[in-house]
């Protein structure tokens, strides 16, 4: 029953989202085009509910010469790809904003596993243990207020498993908010390889 309220409302929030936002999605527009050369939006292949992939919607914050399907924080000197306008958008997450479209398409939902690329098997392989690949990605999770870039595979998975088995309003709303938090507070942000430690 809740997957039936869930999709109600990630389809209402979203199409509240564009409608209150669009001028300044367009401003967004136009500083990216003025920043750097390129297309305003990225698209990546993704993997979605039950491993099927998709292509997840950004605004491009990286340089065309960037290495491909290559997760930011595993790039060695990040910075040298991230334009200026980028770090802005990466910085505040607005980067993220053009997901509402993949959220209204039905591939991914408000709150839910962030996710995968399509060649991280490892974490792929991991959220198989807790199930947490049979559900519907999403824009923001638990594991993402919960340490996102800093975590090991292990544990983000392990987080992803705990969404899974208390999914449900209050949970939905506990990732809600702590995003809001989170990304006021940047935490957990990191970009560029840190230590070959770190999985």
């Amino acid at each position: 029953m809740y997957l039936k309220v869930k999709r109600l409302l990630d389809l209402c929030l979203s199409s509240l989202g564009i409608i209150m936002l669009f001028p300044f999605i367009i401003l967004l527009v136009v500083c990216i085009k003025i920043d750097s050369k390129g297309p305003v939006f990225f698209k990546q292949k993704r993997v979605g509910i039950n491993k099927n992939t998709f292509y997840i919607f950004k605004f491009r914050t990286m340089r065309m010469e960037t290495p491909k399907d290559t997760p930011t924080h595993l790039l060695n000197n990040a910075d040298q790809y991230i334009t200026t306008v980028g770090k802005f958008l990466r910085k505040t997450s607005l980067d993220e904003l053009p997901q509402i479209i993949n959220i209204i398409l039905g591939q991914m939902s408000i709150v839910g596993p962030r996710p995968a690329l399509w060649n991280q098997n490892d974490l792929i392989s991991e959220r198989e243990k807790y199930n947490a690949n049979d559900v519907l990605p999403g824009l923001t999770g638990w594991a993402q207020i919960n340490g996102r870039d800093e975590l090991p595979i292990d544990k983000k998975a392990k987080l992803d498993g705990e969404y899974v088995n208390n999914m449900g309003i209050v949970m939905d709303a506990k990732c809600f908010m702590g995003t809001i938090f989170s990304v006021l507070k940047r935490d957990g942000v990191v970009e560029g390889a840190k230590s070959n430690a770190r999985k």
